[in-house]
């Protein structure tokens, strides 16, 4: 009967720890569901993170992909827009310089017309005066400026704008001073060119009193613009 007892004492010692393990694993089990979950979580939040990284990574895109199409739109807009601000200033080599008679019967006053022509290939700026010095036998005169408003104009390539020159007319009746050349320079530039005067052959001999020879602003020939 003692050994029976012992058994069933053995028995119900095992018995209870095997309730008692078994309540152990209950309780793992419930404390590895939060940190189940939190793993979850966890993977959660990083997923966000990461669409909210992803988000970032294509707002970014779209912002650089703004920004780039943006920089296109406006170079390529400031390139039409300012096409005229940026054209360089014509250089002599690039203009075809001619010089007619433009004188009309019953003027007081003589005039030549010069014409620039762009032949350069590219649109150039134009801007105020020409120079304009007369060779003749008792030296060289330089032409003084209308006083005219003088502005800035684009030349196309191409294209011809004239200005004009008057002088007084030689009717003294004597030899006067007699004209061999024309000198333009084109403005802001050094080169000139030499040209045939196409005018009266001689000016009159003043003391200073008479009327000089006078330039006129680029364009103020004609229309006054370029054709």
């Amino acid at each position: 009967m003692r050994v029976r007892k012992l058994t069933f004492a053995a028995l119900a010692v095992a018995a209870g720890l095997s309730l008692t393990a078994c309540n152990g694993d209950d309780g793992t089990a419930q404390s590895d569901g939060p940190s189940a979950s939190s793993p979850a979580s966890s993977d959660g939040a990083s997923g966000s993170g990461g669409a909210g990284t992803d988000g970032a990574g294509q707002d970014g895109g779209k912002d650089g992909s703004g920004n780039a199409s943006g920089g296109q739109s406006t170079d390529s807009g400031s390139g039409g827009q300012d096409t005229s601000a940026e054209a360089g200033a014509c250089r002599t080599d690039e203009l075809d310089v001619t010089a007619s008679d433009s004188t009309i019967d019953g003027d007081t006053e003589g005039s030549v017309t010069i014409t620039f022509t762009n032949g350069g290939g590219r649109d150039c700026a134009l801007t105020g005066y020409a120079g304009v010095d007369l060779k003749t036998d008792a030296g060289d005169l330089s032409a003084e400026r209308t006083g005219q408003e003088a502005g800035r104009m684009i030349l196309k390539a191409g294209k011809s704008v004239s200005f004009t020159v008057s002088y007084p007319v030689n009717d003294t009746g004597g030899s006067g001073v007699r004209i061999t050349a024309l000198v333009v320079t084109p403005p802001d530039e050094t080169k000139s060119v030499t040209l045939d005067w196409p005018g009266a052959a001689t000016l009159p001999v003043t003391d200073g009193a008479g009327s000089p020879v006078r330039v006129g602003p680029i364009g103020s020939a004609g229309q006054g613009g370029a054709s």
